[in-house]
């Protein structure tokens, strides 16, 4: 009991990195089974944690309206950019969304006097627990899962596939990218205000553009063919900079080489449940 106290009061904050971590992980994956290449979630994250910070740091809300604000502004922003934003695709998506992450950056370190600009916001109650984080990784995990079997699911697979095909088979395509988007942004808005009260500081840098390709790695190093590819890509680089400690500053330069590895040799992650299912044949039909 002794040494397990002990590893909680040396690696706690560690543990509960990994359930944020997994939450901006399957915020990208919704956009990403939608067939959209997008890097705002960082900036989303950005919006959450600071919306939920001001309000518990300057004018004490409850820490679960606080949360709620956290996710509503964040989903409200994406429904209004993305219109103009989603006619995009491909590599036009991407840049868009990210000058978009950059701007709102740009913003924060802008906006001193509510943010703290430059230096952020210190002393951060500390609010989130264990549970918080348990709770809201179980709950998306069930609604992306009813989302996965239900008609929208199915809808965002055609869309994947073949935008022009879905259209045709009367599926409205820029609402269920519209959709994606908001409950992306909520998803990260949510872990961002889960963060911002974990670690007592939040500043503008912590938002930008090596996040965002963090939050793309963590989805497609773990694939996006099910909900558990996610999940596993945050786990693994989340723990992979402290088994690792020695080559911590070339962290940028191993989510680049992950990405291209994982491209090349492993196109849909490491949760690939076909080519998981050819493997046991193979050893099946050995023995």
């Amino acid at each position: 009991m002794e040494n397990l106290e002990n590893f909680w009061a040396i690696y706690s904050n560690l543990v509960l990195t990994l359930g944020t971590n997994s939450l901006l992980a399957l915020s990208i994956y919704l956009t990403l089974s939608c067939g959209m290449l997008t890097l705002a979630n960082a900036a989303f994250m950005s919006i959450g944690a600071y919306t939920g910070a001001i309000l518990t740091l300057d004018h004490d809300v409850p820490f679960g309206l606080a949360i709620a604000a956290a996710m509503a502004l964040p989903a409200l922003v994406a429904f209004i950019m993305g219109r103009p934003l989603l006619r995009l695709s491909g590599v036009y998506l991407a840049m868009a969304t990210l000058a978009f992450g950059e701007v709102v950056r740009i913003v924060m370190l802008n906006a001193e006097p509510l943010t703290g600009g430059a230096l952020g916001l210190n002393g951060i109650p500390q609010l989130t627990q264990p549970w918080h984080i348990v709770l809201a990784l179980v709950l998306v995990l069930l609604l992306l899962w009813r989302f996965r079997r239900s008609r929208i699911g199915r809808a965002f697979d055609a869309i994947r596939e073949d935008e022009t095909a879905a259209s045709l088979m009367g599926i409205d395509v820029n609402a269920h990218k519209t959709l994606a988007f908001v409950l992306g942004a909520a998803i990260a808005g949510l872990a961002g205000a889960l963060n911002a009260h974990l670690t007592f500081f939040i500043g503008p840098n912590e938002f930008g553009f090596d996040r965002g390709v963090e939050i793309l790695t963590m989805a497609i190093f773990g694939g996006i063919n099910g909900l558990t590819g996610p999940v596993l890509g945050a786990v693994v680089l989340t723990l992979l900079p402290e088994v690792l400690r020695v080559f911590q500053d070339f962290r940028l330069v191993a989510n680049g080489l992950i990405l291209v590895l994982v491209v090349l040799f492993l196109p849909k992650g490491l949760w690939d449940p076909a080519r998981m299912r050819g493997w046991f044949r193979a050893k099946g039909g050995k023995t």
